[in-house]
Order: C-alpha cells, then sequence, then structure tokens
C-alpha cells in the first residue's frame, strides 16, 4: 500500500465511526449517511493542514463539514422536489401497439412466401442460424440456403411494400 492509501484507511479508521453516528444523528437516515461520511472524509484528505493537527481538532472540523454537508442536501432543489415513497412504483413499459402491428405485417408477409423461402428467412433472422447450420437443419446444400434468402427477402420486400410498410 503507498502512503495515501495508508493515510486514507487510517483517517477512516479512526473518525468514520463517529462521524457516521452524528450524521444519523441530524438525518434520521443511515442511507444519506454513509455518502455524507466518504465527502467529509475526502475532503480531510485533500486538505493535509487538516490531519496534522491534534485528533480532536480534526474531528471537530470534521463534524463542521459533515453538519453542513447535511445542511446543504437538506437545501438543494433536489431534495425539495424528491418525495419519499412507501413502495417503488411500477416501472411504465413503452406501448408495444406498434410493435404488435408490425409483427403482425410481417407475419401476414411471411405467408405469402413459398414456404422454402420462409423456412430459410425464419431459421436466420428469428431464430438467429448460421448459413450452415440451416442447411444442416434443412437437408440443403449452404448455396441453396444462400439463394433461398436472397429471393425470399426480395419476395418479402415485395410483399411489405405491397401493404405500404415500405417504400
Amino acid at each position: 500500500m503507498d502512503d495515501d492509501d495508508e493515510r486514507l484507511t487510517a483517517l477512516y479508521d479512526v473518525h468514520a465511526g463517529p462521524i457516521r453516528r452524528y450524521v444519523v444523528h441530524l438525518t434520521g437516515s443511515s442511507a444519506s449517511a454513509d455518502d455524507v461520511v466518504q465527502e467529509t472524509l475526502l475532503r480531510a484528505w485533500r486538505t493535509p493542514r487538516i490531519l496534522e493537527q491534534e485528533v480532536t481538532t480534526t474531528r471537530a472540523w470534521m463534524f463542521t463539514v459533515a453538519r453542513h454537508l447535511v445542511i446543504d442536501e437538506a437545501r438543494s432543489a433536489r431534495r425539495r422536489h424528491e418525495h419519499p415513497m412507501a413502495e417503488v412504483p411500477e416501472r411504465v413499459s413503452g406501448d408495444v401497439t406498434d410493435r404488435l402491428f408490425d409483427a403482425i405485417l410481417i407475419e401476414d408477409a411471411l405467408a405469402d412466401l413459398s414456404p422454402e423461402h420462409r423456412a430459410v428467412i425464419v431459421a436466420g433472422y428469428y431464430r438467429g442460424r448460421s448459413v450452415d447450420e440451416i442447411a444442416t437443419e434443412l437437408g440443403i446444400p449452404g448455396g441453396t440456403v444462400k439463394s433461398r434468402m436472397h429471393y425470399g427477402l426480395r419476395a418479402l420486400r415485395l410483399a411489405l411494400q405491397e401493404r405500404g410498410v415500405i417504400r
């Protein structure tokens, strides 16, 4: 461990407990106390002249800093606009109507394709299969998979154009 790490560890060991108890007493919240203690110790660590003083003087300075941090937090706009809730509200999910409508249109357009073209497109795009995996699954050569994919996508694009989905 280098000198800074040792100083910070020693600072934490000596002062963190009493400062945390003081902040919890001020705020009534142990959740926000950790942040205040961390900021207080960081400010002390960044101020070497404070650390060179007696332990009681250093601690008194830290209590003052912690109290000011608590006051600043209480006065902050963020605190004034936050309202604690007993329960976390449910997550709002986005409107899935467009995705559902798109899925219906694509399913309808896929139904217009030949079974061979549809099987290759579904395996490649919806099941995430590679050309070799599709070839093995369908029992056809890889070149045939590529050809069916090419012509099947062209037919799918045409079917979607007829439905006004794409230009």
